[in-house]
Order: C-alpha cells, then sequence, then structure tokens
C-alpha cells in the first residue's frame, strides 16, 4: 500500500484537529484505506515540530498531509525544502483564516476536505523563498504585518477572524505608523524610497480577503508584489475601502510589481519581524533575496486547477 502521514496542529483554529482527524476515526482510517493509503498520525508539540517532522520522514512516504493554520503548512514546507528528496504535501485548512485551503479548494467540512484531497490532482507549483527560506503565499513587512504572529492562540480560538481585526484595530490607534528607507530591485531597475509597509504573494487571497489579487496562477513562475508608502490614519482608511472593492493594483498609494525575483535593501532597521505565511520569521539581515522555487510538488482539489493554473499543454 501507498504511504501517508498526517501531521496535525490540535491548537489551530476554534476547535481542535484531533476531533474529525485522528487515528482514532474508523471513517478517517477507512477513507484512507479505500484510496490505497497506510496512514500514520503525528501531533505537534512545539514550534517547528512540522518542519523536524517532514524533514526527517523516510523517502518511501508517498504523501503528507498537515492538518492546521497556514502557518502549520509553511512548517511542513520548510522541512520539504530541507529534504534531498522532495515529498508530495497537501494541506487540510484548519486554521482562523485558511486562505491557503481556499485558495486550494478546500472547504470548512475537514472530512471533506480530506475526500477532495484523497483524490485530488498532484500539480507542480511555484513557491517563494526569502533568502532561501520558503514561504507558500505571503511575507511582508511594517505596519500591520505583525497582527498575525502578534495575535493571542486563545483569542483565535474563541474569536476566529474577529481575532485579527481586534489586534490590527489597536495597532492602527495605539501606534504611530513608521516609514522605512529601502532600496529594491525587480525587472532590471532600481527603486529607493520610504514605505510604511510591502506585501509579496502568490494567492489571491489573503488574510481572509478573497480576490486580493485578480487572475492568480500557481505555475506562471511569478508572485505579486505591493510597496506601500501610506501613513496617516485618513490615507489608511481610504485604502482599505478602497481595497474592499478592488484588487490592490487599484489602490491609490501602492506600487506594484509582478516578477520571479525582487531584491531589497533596508537602510533602516525594522522595528518588528517579517511576517511569513502568518508566522514570524526572524532575520537580523538587510538585505533579502526573494525568488521562485518552481514545481514543488502539492495536491489541490481537482475543481480549482483550471481557475489557478496555467494550462500545461
Amino acid at each position: 500500500m501507498k504511504q501517508a502521514v498526517v501531521i496535525i496542529n490540535p491548537y489551530s483554529g476554534k476547535r481542535k484537529a484531533k476531533e474529525t482527524i485522528n487515528e482514532s476515526s474508523s471513517r478517517c482510517l477507512s477513507l484512507f484505506k479505500r484510496h490505497g493509503y497506510e496512514v500514520t498520525f503525528h501531533k505537534t508539540t512545539y514550534p517547528g515540530h512540522a518542519t523536524d517532522i517532514v524533514k526527517n520522514l523516510s523517502d518511501t512516504v508517498d504523501l503528507v498531509i498537515s492538518v492546521g493554520g497556514d502557518g502549520t503548512l509553511n512548517e511542513a514546507m520548510v522541512g520539504n525544502f530541507a529534504r534531498k528528496k522532495r515529498l508530495v504535501l497537501a494541506h487540510l485548512p484548519y486554521g482562523t483564516t485558511n486562505d491557503i485551503g481556499a485558495m486550494f479548494g478546500f472547504g470548512k467540512h475537514p472530512y471533506k476536505n480530506l475526500q477532495l484531497i484523497l483524490s485530488g490532482i498532484v500539480k507542480g507549483i511555484d513557491i517563494c523563498t526569502i533568502n532561501g527560506h520558503p514561504f507558500v503565499y505571503s511575507a511582508g513587512f511594517g505596519k500591520f504585518m505583525n497582527v498575525p504572529y502578534e495575535t493571542g492562540r486563545n483569542l483565535k480560538k474563541y474569536l476566529g477572524k474577529s481575532a485579527y481585526i481586534i489586534a490590527g484595530l489597536r495597532d492602527f490607534f495605539q501606534k504611530k505608523t513608521p516609514l522605512y528607507e529601502l532600496t529594491y530591485e525587480v525587472d532590471g531597475e532600481k527603486y529607493h524610497g520610504l514605505y510604511s509597509f510591502a506585501l509579496i504573494s502568490n494567492a489571491n487571497r489573503i488574510a481572509g480577503m478573497p480576490h486580493f489579487y485578480r487572475n492568480v496562477k500557481l505555475n506562471d513562475n511569478a508572485f505579486e508584489v505591493a510597496f506601500c508608502n501610506l501613513r496617516t490614519k485618513r490615507d489608511i482608511v481610504r485604502s482599505l475601502i478602497y481595497l474592499r472593492l478592488n484588487d490592490i493594483t487599484k489602490v491609490p498609494g501602492f506600487y506594484f510589481h509582478k516578477t520571479d525575483h525582487i531584491r531589497i535593501k533596508f537602510h533602516s532597521k525594522l522595528k518588528k519581524p517579517w511576517c511569513l505565511d502568518g508566522e514570524l520569521y526572524r532575520s537580523e539581515d538587510d538585505v533579502y533575496d526573494i525568488k521562485i522555487e518552481r514545481n514543488v510538488p502539492m495536491i489541490v482539489a481537482e475543481h480549482v486547477i483550471d481557475k489557478m493554473f496555467l494550462s500545461e499543454d
């Protein structure tokens, strides 16, 4: 039989993942068996545990499923990048916003998502790296980018997405918006300026907002970059309203690029670390290279392939 490994973050989302997908569920085990898999379960117990699990798995494993939030998949991807032979990953969303899960075609019901994964399609997707460290769908620094990793786990557990809104409002009203001096190079051009935040992503949904970017493809050898120089509360509020009605390329105060490589050099020190896939990314570097690693194998739901992938014909 084929071998599957399920890595569960039991603390993601409002409920614990172990309530639905676990080694004691005969329904879950029967589904794996029907698809020809023998399955092993692991529960994470510390930050970075999913990375360690994936990094040390046998090359004979046919499928690894992360169960949790976007950060859980990020950990699994980091572990996969540390291997000589990459494994096929899939993600069963069980977090607060579940941006990646929604992009890959999965909904809110864990068992139905598991069915979609086991009958899904393996696709080679573009994965971005920042100084060699992978992130699946987003990386950012500056204003608001600290909110995902600074919002308390218990608050997220009981309030869901509302926890991020509360934390974001607190950040908005209580703190000044610093501007960072930086130079960046993209597509042979060099830019210099002061920016309050930047977002690098390969996704159509970010922070729970669908259609953040339009017409995103996961295999087009490109990612989206947005720099923002807004600082006043009035301008930020106005731009957030625009963002609800348009994708980010139409919002005043943003500078947009679509590329496969960008190099960012900071001339002033960041007050808060970068955020990668909703998690804190510690780095003392002042220069960051963001590139693409192509054809990383992942399973996505069959019904989103035409929407999210360029034809391979």
